[in-house]
C-alpha cells in the first residue's frame, strides 16, 4: 500500500477540526526563563510523552504564536490502512510556498517534456513519411521513364513478362 500524502494548511478552523477529532489539545514546550512568552508551541495527543515537557495553552494563544511564527500545519489524514493518522509537523509556510513552487514547476517541466517528446515523435513520423513518399514518386518516375523508353524503342516485352491472363508473352 501506497502511505497517503500529508498536506499544509494554515486555516485555523481545518488545524482544529484536525486537531479535536484526534484528541489533541492545543500546548506549549515548559519555558522555566519567561512565563510571558508561550515558547513553542506543540499539539499534545493524549497517551504520547508530551505530559512531563508540555503546558497546555487555549486555542487563541496557541493560533497567536502560530500566526507571529508563520507557521503551517503539515498533517495526513488517514494511514495507508485507512485509519486515522496523528502525523503532523509544525513548518515555516514560506517553505509550503516554496515546496509547492517546486512541485509547479516539475509538473510544468514534465508536461513541456511530454509535449517536445510527443513533438518530436510526430516531426520524426512526418520526416518518414516525406522520405517514404518521395521514395515512392522516384520509383513511379523509374517506372514511367522505362515503360516510355521501351516504347520509344520499339521494344518487345521479355519472354518473363506475362500477359494479363498469366501467360509468358
Amino acid at each position: 500500500m501506497r502511505p497517503k500524502k500529508a498536506t499544509a494548511t494554515a486555516d485555523h478552523d481545518v488545524i482544529r477540526r484536525w486537531a479535536e477529532e484526534r484528541g489533541a489539545t492545543p500546548a506549549c514546550v515548559r519555558n522555566p526563563g519567561d512565563r510571558n512568552d508561550v515558547g513553542i508551541i506543540r499539539l499534545d495527543f493524549p497517551g504520547y510523552s508530551g505530559e512531563q515537557s508540555l503546558e497546555p495553552i487555549d486555542w487563541n494563544t496557541w493560533f497567536q504564536k502560530f500566526d507571529e511564527q508563520g507557521l503551517a500545519l503539515l498533517h495526513q489524514e488517514t494511514l495507508a490502512n485507512g485509519q486515522k493518522s496523528n502525523f503532523n509537523k509544525l513548518v515555516s509556510r514560506e517553505t509550503v510556498e516554496a515546496s509547492k513552487r517546486a512541485n509547479a514547476d516539475r509538473q510544468a517541466y514534465a508536461t513541456k517534456a511530454s509535449s517536445t517528446a510527443k513533438a518530436a515523435f510526430r516531426d520524426k513520423a512526418a520526416s518518414r513519411n516525406v522520405r517514404r513518399s518521395s521514395e515512392v514518386k522516384n520509383a513511379q518516375k523509374r517506372h514511367k521513364v522505362t515503360n516510355i523508353s521501351r516504347k520509344q524503342e520499339g521494344s518487345k516485352p521479355s519472354p518473363h513478362t506475362r500477359t494479363s491472363r498469366g501467360r509468358a508473352a
